[in-house]
């Protein structure tokens, strides 16, 4: 158990045919209340946290913390650098022990692109970690500080990378947006099934806050394995909060760090069995 690779977590849903929740974490509490859920539904998880979080989570002190909690962890547990935006905090959290890391160059050329992930591929090769990579571009932003539209994926260049980098896996856009939907998003369950029959390798779904149960067992059923999760368990969370907060007359700390703990276990272990890990430990 413990600290695991996240192609080892995504090998195993390949052949269950189920999803691994990729929740992203923003502190202590948020990592714990993940960690509670997986143990008690007896599910792999994915912890993460992206590159455009950090100021707000240091690496140097925030990565080392979810390092250890995977490792003390009863259940197997990845940990990723979501969304890395450079070479620097791609090899930064390879040497503090993150198991897999994300470069994200879907802004870039093709070219561009395929270049970047062959860099990055290499470097974590030597320290046996996972590559994702995505291809397209989800709307949103992983931060919310802009309105990026969204790009469908294009088949022929989920191909083309693919076959010039072999990367662990790949974040596809299908009508997948990062943050809340401003409308029921719309997504094109022809295009996930078409990469998924053309490369072999685990697909990523971004944005999974807003996307409809019935939704997300579909993306599964055509190959999503990966589900990012962030906006919604950072509500559930402060939902928790104020609701502690209402209900006393003056709040005591730890008292709160509890329910910071209870608000995000809420959210990751209802996902955990809508993603069907329950018990795939």
């Amino acid at each position: 158990m413990a600290l695991v690779t996240m192609k080892e977590l995504l090998t195993k849903a390949q052949r269950g045919n189920y999803g691994v929740g990729a929740f992203s974490v923003a502190n202590m509490e948020i990592v714990m209340g993940v960690i509670k859920a997986a143990e008690e539904l007896n599910s792999p998880v994915i912890l993460q946290v992206a590159q455009v979080r950090l100021p707000y989570s240091p690496l140097a002190i925030f990565g080392p913390m979810m390092v250890a909690a995977a490792k003390e962890a009863k259940v197997p547990v990845a940990v990723h650098l979501d969304h890395g935006l450079d070479i620097d905090h791609v090899e930064k959290a390879l040497e503090i022990g993150f198991t897999s890391v994300m470069i994200d160059a879907s802004h870039d050329s093709l070219d561009e692109n395929i270049s970047k992930v062959k860099t990055v591929k290499a470097l974590a090769d030597k320290y046996g970690a996972t590559v994702e990579a995505e291809v397209g571009q989800v709307g949103g932003s992983e931060d919310g500080s802009e309105d990026i539209a969204m790009m469908y994926s294009d088949i022929n260049d989920i191909l083309n990378l693919y076959e010039a980098t072999k990367l662990d896996a790949l974040a596809i856009a299908i009508g997948n947006a990062h943050g809340f939907y401003k409308e029921t998003p719309k997504l094109n369950f022809d295009l996930l099934k078409e990469a998924a029959e053309s490369i072999p390798i685990p697909l990523v779904l971004h944005g999974g806050s807003g996307i409809s149960d019935d939704d997300f067992r579909k993306c599964i059923q055509y190959g999503i394995r990966k589900i990012n999760v962030a906006t919604s368990t950072f509500v559930s969370t402060v939902d928790a909060v104020n609701d502690y907060i209402s209900s006393v007359g003056r709040p005591e700390y730890f008292a709160m760090s509890r329910s910071m703990v209870d608000g995000a276990y809420a959210n990751v272990s209802r996902l955990i069995k809508v993603f069907g890990s329950d018990g795939k430990a």
